[in-house]
């Protein structure tokens, strides 16, 4: 019996998984740096949020300083 052809089979899926996991991991690389960038931005707004918050908590309103012009709109 000659299993010549069946390893040649073999090979070549083995050929074509390692090249499907190749491409995976570079996939999961790009992804992890894109969500590296995603969660970064998400700190920065996290950060603007609370800032102006703060800020927003030491203006005056308009019932305890009415000398302050209205904003047009």
């Amino acid at each position: 019996m000659n299993i010549e052809p069946l390893l040649d089979a073999l090979g070549l899926q083995e050929d074509a998984a390692r090249a499907l996991a190749d491409e995976l991991r570079t996939q999961i690389g790009e992804l992890q740096g894109r969500l590296r960038e995603a969660e970064t931005h998400l700190e920065h707004l996290t950060i603007t949020r609370k800032t102006v918050t703060a800020l927003t908590d030491r203006l005056p309103t308009q019932a305890t300083s009415p000398g302050l012009p209205e904003h047009p709109y």
